[in-house]
């Protein structure tokens, strides 16, 4: 029975430690986005945890068993605090300051990395009762301690990205977690029971993160959510990033375009009016809150938007929250959403369309495999028109120059427009494709000029975007 009793413990807590590290990535976005930079991060200090907390782990194995037990409950029952108050001490590390890069590592390693230590602290000590309960079968006792520490990393993977973080959200698995690591005490057999006041702090800890609550009003597996609204306008927040923007124009006599708030999204606006047909067909990869594929069909009665939105969150959300275009998803028919990933559509689809409006973001950044000369080569194949791309980078950024690097060796025509510069020196850029020259718009909104754009190199599937940093 110690036997199967350790390598279940292994099992269950490789479970716990997985999840735990998936769930920090997913927690991350809200406060620093998402990009290659951030779960580097999270990877990298989650881990360099596991393998401290192990090494220390091993070192308790050796002494008295006694002294091993009590130390290995202590490890789970502080894992169990510090995981469930992971979330809150991120938020509070942000509060504080914590930005940029820099911030961003230093805000890892504070909420992540002690409870990765204290998570894989009590394995060799459990690999060690596996392999003394079955004397003369040391090798196959050892391998499956192996086994079950891999198995329960496969599950606590499966259990993160398609269970607990879709349908709990990432405050909750935190706490689940906690609880689980919790749960692990008794079942660490040893003569003195647990201090009543080490349960009570424990019990205390979880009622804080029950306090602290959601980071985000919505959450799926792929977006935190949040709807804000000033006066008559109503924003969109992915990641703590506003994605979208309308301005609730129903019963009054505005033009249909004042539904607008976004410069960039009128700039695009003007140009599809300008450069398309009246039955044009058009594909928008990115959903947000819908506003310029709304507005497109409830403008001509011939056009129809095919939109591809990879969360379906994210379209709900918009239903619930944005009278406008929530009212023409649900009644205008020529409106159809996909939720898919938009590169898998390019590749799939057996539509042509005429134009394409390629707005897709993860927080404050374009999906790395969204902006690869493949998936431009591609689009090319299913595009016959013009393709407006919308950016957020530096006026003459890494993100902007790869993009536009792209576009020159797939269209024969680009421009690029720049908006206005935010406090953080970053500003809206959209870039123009076509296969034919464009007449230039008569006017822009405020802020937005033609710019010039440096060469650089194209990105590609191989070498691509990596983020902000």
């Amino acid at each position: 029975m110690q036997f199967w009793r350790a390598i279940i413990l292994i099992l269950v807590l490789s479970v716990v430690g997985l999840t735990y590290e998936i769930a920090a990535g997913r927690v991350l976005a809200p406060f620093f986005g998402t990009s290659l930079i951030t779960w580097t991060a999270v990877i990298a200090t989650v881990l360099a945890g596991f393998s401290l907390g192990s090494a220390l782990g091993g070192l308790i194995a050796e002494r008295e068993p006694s002294v091993a037990t009590r130390a290995v409950r202590q490890a789970l029952i502080a894992t169990g605090i510090l995981m469930a108050l992971s979330p809150t001490i991120l938020g509070i590390l942000y509060t504080a300051g914590a930005r940029g890069t820099g911030g961003m590592f230093f805000s890892v390693v504070i909420a992540f990395f002690p409870a990765s230590v204290l998570v894989s602290f009590p394995s060799p000590y459990l690999a060690k009762l596996a392999v003394q309960a079955r004397p003369g079968r040391e090798g196959s006792s050892l391998g499956l301690v192996l086994a079950a520490g891999s198995v329960g990393a496969i599950f606590g993977a499966i259990l993160a990205g398609f269970v607990a973080l879709p349908f709990a959200g990432s405050s909750l698995t935190f706490l689940m977690c906690g609880v689980a690591a919790f749960l692990c005490v008794p079942w660490i057999k040893n003569t003195a029971p647990v201090e009543p006041s080490t349960l009570v702090l424990g019990l205390f800890a979880i009622g804080l993160n029950l306090l602290n609550g959601s980071v985000c009003r919505y959450e799926s597996g792929l977006s935190c959510i949040d709807v804000g609204r000033r006066g008559s306008e109503i924003a969109l927040f992915s990641d703590r990033v506003r994605q979208a923007a309308e301005r609730n124009t129903i019963g009054t006599a505005s033009a249909p375009e004042d539904v607008l708030v976004l410069p960039y999204t009128q700039l695009i606006w003007s140009q599809l009016a300008q450069d398309l047909p009246t039955d044009a067909e058009v594909l928008f990869i990115g959903g947000g809150g819908y506003s310029l594929p709304s507005l497109l069909v409830s403008a001509s009665p011939t056009v129809q938007a095919d939109v591809v939105e990879i969360d379906p969150m994210i379209t709900e959300v918009v239903k619930q929250n944005l009278p406008w275009a929530g009212t023409v998803i649900r009644e205008n028919e020529r409106l159809e959403i996909v939720h898919a990933d938009g590169r898998m559509f390019i590749n799939e689809t057996p539509k042509q369309y005429d134009a394409a409006v390629m707005d897709a973001f993860s927080s404050n950044s374009v999906p790395a495999h969204l902006v690869t000369l493949e998936t431009y080569q591609q689009l090319r194949n299913v595009v016959a028109g013009p393709v407006y791309v919308n950016l957020i980078d530096e006026p003459d950024g890494r993100l902007v120059q790869g993009t536009y690097a792209i576009l020159n060796q797939v269209y024969p025509h680009v421009t690029a427009v720049t908006g206005t510069l935010s406090p953080r020196g970053y500003a809206n850029i959209v870039l123009t494709a076509s296969p034919s020259p464009l007449e230039p718009l008569d006017e822009m909104p405020d802020g937005y000029a033609v710019s010039s754009i440096s060469d650089s190199r194209a990105f590609t599937d191989d070498r691509g975007w990596i983020g902000h940093r």
